[in-house]
């Protein structure tokens, strides 16, 4: 038989949960290398396949208007960009407890220089509760690549 002190200490298990989970940030990026060399404006650059998410990050370069080429032939490009990207589906307990469907998404890039094989730039990014999946770590990614790592014009 369930008692009132165990219900109640159910329930303020629950309460706290959702209350350290609204607390939680919900994008955590984070810089993993500066770049140690600026990729000029223009530079050609090779998308290497990472199991679908190349698409979702070209797709991101073009909409955040990062100004650099991308190629669809490795030996063409300056600079490769090379990464992984990962999605964890929501649970059946935190679509009924926390009514949230999201995925946690991470992703990781590296741009290196194709002729010394120096990385110019690496970055990754995690979020939770992504209601865009790859597409929001894809457009972080592009955003970060834009400000931090692309020497404009």
């Amino acid at each position: 038989m369930i008692t009132k002190n165990f219900f109640g200490a159910v329930v303020v298990a629950l309460t706290l949960a959702v209350a350290v989970h609204a607390r939680t940030p919900q994008d955590k990026s984070t810089d993993q290398a500066k770049p140690t060399q600026k990729i000029p404006a223009g530079s050609k650059v090779y998308v290497a396949p990472m199991e679908g998410f190349e698409t979702f990050l070209s797709t991101a370069i073009a909409k955040k208007k990062v100004p650099i080429q991308i190629v669809q032939e490795r030996d063409k490009a300056e600079y490769e960009i090379t990464g992984v990207a990962e999605s964890k589906k929501a649970g059946a307990a935190k679509v009924l407890i926390m009514g949230s469907w999201h995925s946690n998404e991470d992703a990781s890039i590296r741009v290196t220089n194709i002729k010394s094989g120096e990385v110019a730039y690496a970055y990754s990014v995690h979020k939770d509760n992504s209601a865009h999946g790859k597409q929001s770590t894809a457009e972080a990614c592009a955003k970060h690549l834009k400000d931090e790592a692309v020497n404009p014009k």
